[in-house]
């Protein structure tokens, strides 16, 4: 590094090629020079408030495919709540690494507010709106599959 100074990336200060980190606050040093412009990674950080950052990741929404989860990722840190993409379960082998469907996961503290963003794009669905159950989708069809067969029965016995 030879004589070049040292600039902190958190507070812009200059110290001498000897320091290592900043005395004001913390950072390490970087090589000097005019303030390099913000990153997409860095800028992105910003976005996000800690209160949202805490606790296992859960998954709250889901996209049909990469560009649809990012999507849905971009308007979840618009609000602040960080948010990680992973491929859906049986999705995750070699013929579909490009494609399939993305769980959009987020921490357990940002969650309430992730499904506020979700529902006010109107990108889920209320608890009110949630979709049968599976118990009462089968018990339906076993009624229906049961009046068919009955009707069925009766036409044979009227006709035979």
């Amino acid at each position: 590094m030879g004589g070049q100074s040292l600039v902190c990336p958190g507070c812009g200060g200059s110290h001498p090629p000897s320091a290592r980190l900043c005395p004001a606050c913390g950072m390490p040093l970087v090589a000097g020079g005019p303030p390099v412009a913000d990153s997409e990674r860095r800028s992105r950080a910003r976005k996000i408030r800690p209160q949202y950052a805490e606790g296992e990741l859960v998954r709250v929404a889901g996209g049909r495919n990469q560009a649809e989860a990012e999507f849905i990722q971009g308007l979840l840190l618009e609000e602040g709540v960080p948010s990680l993409l992973r491929r859906s379960r049986g999705f995750d082998v070699p013929d579909f690494l490009a494609a399939g469907p993305r769980d959009v996961l987020v921490p357990r503290s940002g969650a309430p507010a992730a499904r506020e963003v979700l529902l006010s794009a109107q990108l889920a669905e209320s608890p009110g709106d949630a979709a049968v159950s599976p118990l009462r989708l089968g018990a339906g069809l076993a009624a229906g599959l049961g009046l068919v067969a009955l009707a069925a029965w009766a036409g044979t016995e009227l006709l035979g």
